[in-house]
């Protein structure tokens, strides 16, 4: 039987893609990476803050180079990206923007430096049909010991 949660995450570093993984293995769910095309974001942090600034202004998301599933098999999604200035990354937007009519749970996780600024609210805001679920922040210092945060925030999950 398949699993009624899907991950679904973007990385820029790859400290979010760690989180996702220790979350998969907490919750046994399906999981999905986001991609955007090759040289969309420099390697420098403060150049592709600069970057997902102008694609906010300009409301020019990047667009996502992988398939996405079909929502609908789905009563929980966990989506998980790393917060750019206090928001949401440019690709995760991209990807809730596609999420339609998904009525389910969606609850952010993310990656920060050590200030998420308005991330869940920004999140929030971003879900059109959905339930937002509070989410789970987490830093790269924080990453040796995520599995018993992770578990602790899944049960929230749990009927």
């Amino acid at each position: 039987m398949a699993s009624s949660t899907l991950i679904v995450d973007y990385s820029w570093s790859g400290t979010t893609a760690q989180m996702a993984v220790d979350l998969q293995q907490v919750t046994g769910a399906d999981k999905v990476n986001l991609t955007v095309a090759q040289g969309t974001f420099p390697p420098d942090m403060f150049a592709t803050a600069d970057v997902a600034s102008q694609q906010l202004s300009s409301g020019n998301l990047p667009t996502l180079t992988n398939g996405l599933p079909d929502f609908s098999h789905y009563q929980t999604l966990l989506v998980g990206g790393p917060v750019w200035s206090g928001k949401v990354a440019t690709p995760v937007r991209s990807f809730l923007q596609q999420l339609g009519a998904f009525r389910g749970l969606v609850a952010p996780f993310y990656t920060d430096a050590g200030n998420p600024g308005g991330y869940e609210d920004d999140f929030e805001q971003l879900i059109t049909q959905g339930t937002f679920v509070m989410g789970l922040g987490m830093t790269a210092g924080d990453l040796p010991r995520d599995q018993q945060v992770l578990r602790g925030w899944w049960r929230n999950f749990q009927n």
